[in-house]
C-alpha cells in the first residue's frame, strides 16, 4: 500500500539525480507519536513543505507562505504528493529538474491528532480523506493547534487553508517564517546549502 501512495512521488523525480530519499525500505519512526516536519523549500519560489506521518507516508501540502502562529492569518496550503517517511530528515541540494533547489528541515516533532466528528476521535487518515484536520505541533518553532481544511481543487490540486488555534503556541507578534531561518537539525540555512 505504501509503496501505491508514492508512485507519483516517484514518477516525478529521478533520485538518483536528484539526491532525495527513493523511499524504498523506509520505516515507521521509532517514537510511538507520528511525527511532523516542516521544510524551507528554496526552488522557483521559496515555500515551505508541511508534512505529516500518516499511514507509512509524509502526508504534504506546500504552503507558500509558511505557517503562521498568528490566528488571524490563513494561509493556502496546496496539496502534493505523498512522500517517504525518510524524506523527514532530508535536507540538501535537490538537483536539476523538479523541485530542484535547496531544503533544510525548518521544525520537526511529535503531533497528535486532535480532529473530531460527532463528538469522537477519528485518526489522522481519515481526517485528510474528510478535508479537515487539527492537529497539536511539539515542534521547536511551531507548538499547539492547528487546522487545515479543504477548500477545493484548482488545476487539479486541492486547495486547503492552513490557521493557527488561539492556545498557548498562538502570538500575533512573532514572525518565525521570517526571523527562524536556520534548519533545527544542523543549524544550517538555505543559503549555506548554496554556498556548499
Amino acid at each position: 500500500m505504501t509503496d501505491e501512495k508514492l508512485h507519483a512521488y516517484r514518477d516525478k523525480r529521478d533520485t538518483d539525480a536528484s539526491g532525495e530519499p527513493s523511499g524504498k525500505g523506509s520505516a515507521p519512526t521509532s517514537d510511538d507519536r507520528p511525527v511532523f516536519v516542516v521544510q524551507r523549500h528554496d526552488a522557483s519560489r521559496l515555500h515551505f513543505d508541511l508534512r505529516f506521518e500518516i499511514a507509512g507516508v509524509l502526508v504534504s501540502w506546500a504552503v507558500p507562505k509558511g505557517p503562521s502562529v498568528d490566528p488571524r492569518e490563513k494561509r493556502l496550503a496546496v496539496r502534493v504528493e505523498d512522500h517517504p517517511l525518510d524524506y523527514a530528515d532530508f535536507e540538501g541540494r535537490i538537483g536539476e529538474g523538479y523541485g530542484e533547489g535547496t531544503v533544510i528541515v525548518w521544525d520537526t516533532g511529535p503531533y497528535e491528532s486532535l480532529t473530531q466528528r460527532d463528538g469522537e476521535p477519528i485518526d489522522a487518515d481519515a481526517a485528510v480523506r474528510a478535508g479537515h484536520l487539527k492537529v497539536r505541533l511539539h515542534g521547536s518553532k511551531l507548538t499547539g493547534a492547528f487546522a487545515l481544511t479543504r477548500t477545493g481543487s484548482r488545476d487539479g490540486k486541492e486547495q486547503w487553508i492552513l490557521v493557527k488555534i488561539d492556545d498557548d503556541g498562538a502570538d500575533r507578534r512573532r514572525r518565525p517564517t521570517s526571523t527562524q531561518n536556520e534548519s533545527v537539525l544542523t543549524g544550517r540555512t538555505n543559503e549555506d546549502l548554496e554556498d556548499e
